[in-house]
């Protein structure tokens, strides 16, 4: 039997007789819904039976928490809300470390899960948990749907806060009776706002004595260094923090969420800072004045609360007033978004820009003195011709290679720190995808996925650990089955690298408890599986490997890179710095 009725009124407003699942489509169809990832269950079939009916593209997954990784990595790079729903109980709690991700990482995403009669709930219901307790504490707000009638109401709710303030992902809860139920809607229900499809929704300045002080600091500084972290890419203000910088002749150095918040290749660019760094430690320590942009200084960043030493003037531009002082005091804090907060400083100081880009004159080439030093310390590294291949061979390659219209997304642990460290962003914007909001192992491939659906023209590179790749590696049906062309480079060291280089590196040679995994040849399965897979052994088939990748072929690539089995060479840093472990240390 239908329970899809469309009844059109004799008079008076027009009403569509609808289900509530298909209310939850037209709302999110409204919102220009891009893609939804999901594996359907009973409690959403009206909804699943609408997208079909009404043309809401979704895409059947084979694990919930590649579509909810789907999903956010399709929101970081579109700058649209990431759609994604999962049925009742084990669907529903595949869905938490993706949740805690986008909650962590800012990205807007709304959540959709079907949940037990209510009519029957709490007598063993199959598949029935208290998903509503599980699911809170890791996204921006849960909505549980109590009543049909309001559905547009409440997910028009539901993209106003994913898209507002720090932007995050909510979760719509809908029981199943009212999933299947039929109400007579007014047509106009369904009307939106679009500037809550995209981020940011919304944007506020911070108050004008805060910026004229922040100009005041700038202005006395004699060696000032700006910090960026994610939330540049989430304002959408790498362009606006690139001609600030270029403007005043301050250096950047950035977190692994904000690359990019700058051009790698600008002579102002200092790269990474924190736990894995090339020279923005040192400079960080010589600044008199630091201006921290969209940063929350956690531990990866201040390298465990040890940068900046204590007593650091701050000034930090952030659109979430709690992150203020949590790491680090701030002598000035700016509150609002951050293009708008950079535009007004920028503003602030016009008159006397020149005076002090003239002060600071020497600063770009200092910097990129600094770099050029340390890219021939470590060239060693960077163009080793050892055979299995180095990581950092691999990163040169993928630089020299790369269009720069493209994105490189990277998993967890050594993907992302790797990428972080090495990757060059070839311009302002976000063209480096890490999942640093949970740094989570298994991003990788299922964030490929992400990209490509929401750039299909751009290339797409994936970095992703053996580890993280057994994990989803069923994904690679998925991908098959949606004719997407992206590569994933399959970084193959036979074990869990990053679990493996530390216990090296604080118990010595032999010292490897459950680290270890069998030698695959991941090429060999992506071509069983109906894939592209090629293998890579030597450094010197990098570039041509890389290079057919980029040769569209209507489908994923998977890209064996066969690296160093040597755990002395695994971790993320390419000089031969030795590094003391004291007990309470966590030095990766």
């Amino acid at each position: 039997m239908t329970q899809h009725v469309e009844l059109q009124a004799a008079s008076g407003p027009e009403v569509l007789s609808i289900t509530g699942g298909e209310a939850i489509a037209r709302m999110f169809i409204a919102f220009g819904g891009g893609v939804c990832f999901g594996m359907g269950g009973f409690q959403l079939l009206p909804f699943y039976d609408a997208a079909r009916r009404l043309g809401l593209r979704h895409v059947l997954i084979n694990d919930e928490r590649a579509g909810i990784f789907a999903a956010d990595a399709y929101a970081k790079v579109s700058g649209r809300v990431g759609l994604c729903d999962a049925t009742l109980g084990p669907g529903a709690t595949n869905l938490v470390t993706g949740l805690m991700e986008a909650l962590n990482a800012g990205t807007p995403m709304v959540v959709l899960a079907g949940d037990t009669h209510r009519a029957h709930s709490w007598k063993n219901m199959t598949q029935e948990c208290r998903q509503v307790d599980l699911l809170r504490p890791v996204c921006k707000e849960l909505i549980r749907v109590e009543m049909v009638s309001r559905i547009p109401e409440l997910v028009r709710r539901a993209f106003t806060v994913a898209t507002s303030g720090r932007p995050g992902p909510v979760v719509i809860d809908i029981p199943e009776d009212i999933s299947h139920a039929v109400y007579p809607f007014p047509v106009s229900a369904f009307e939106v706002d679009p500037i809550f499809a995209r981020i940011p929704a919304l944007r506020t300045r911070p108050d004008g004595e805060s910026v004229a002080k922040a100009a005041d600091l700038i202005a006395a500084a004699k060696a000032p260094v700006i910090l960026a972290g994610g939330g540049v890419h989430i304002s959408g203000a790498a362009e606006t923090l690139t001609a600030f910088a270029r403007a005043l002749n301050i250096p950047v150095a950035h977190t692994l969420s904000g690359k990019g918040a700058i051009p790698c290749a600008d002579a102002l660019n200092a790269g990474l800072f924190g736990r894995y760094d090339r020279i923005a430690n040192p400079l960080i320590e010589e600044a008199d004045l630091l201006i921290v942009v969209g940063c929350k200084l956690g531990e990866i960043a201040t390298k465990r609360y040890t940068i900046p030493s204590p007593g650091k003037t701050l000034i930090h531009l952030d659109c979430v007033a709690e992150e203020f002082d949590r790491t680090v005091p701030a002598a000035v804090k700016l509150w609002g978004d951050a293009k708008l907060g950079l535009a007004d400083l920028g503003a602030a100081l016009a008159p006397q820009a020149g005076g002090l880009a003239a002060r600071w004159a020497d600063r770009p080439a200092d910097i990129s003195a600094r770099m050029a030093a340390w890219r021939e310390k470590v060239g060693e590294r960077l163009n080793s011709t050892e055979t299995p291949v180095d990581i950092a061979r691999l990163l040169t390659e993928i630089n020299a290679i790369l269009p720069e219209n493209g994105y490189l997304i990277a998993d967890g642990g050594f993907a992302a720190h790797w990428g972080g460290l090495l990757f060059n962003s070839p311009r302002a914007g976000r063209a480096f995808v890490p999942d640093r909001g949970s740094a989570s192992i298994g991003y990788g491939l299922p964030g490929a996925m992400g990209a490509a659906l929401a750039m299909p023209e751009a290339p797409v590179f994936a970095l992703t650990g053996d580890g993280g790749f057994n994990m989803m590696l069923g994904e690679l049906e998925t991908a098959r089955r949606l004719k997407l062309d992206f590569t994933v480079i399959v970084i193959n060291n036979a074990a869990s690298g990053y679990v493996k280089a530390l216990q090296h590196l604080m118990y010595g040679q032999g010292a490897y408890q459950s680290s270890d995994l069998s030698e695959i040849d991941y090429a060999a399965v992506a071509n069983a599986m109906g894939c592209r897979g090629i293998r890579v052994e030597r450094p010197e088939d990098l570039a041509g490997a890389l290079g057919a990748s980029l040769e569209r072929c209507g489908g994923p690539t998977v890209l064996d890179v066969v690296v160093t089995r040597d755990p002395s060479k695994m971790l993320p840093g390419v000089d031969s710095r030795t590094v003391q472990i004291k007990p309470g240390d966590r030095i990766a």
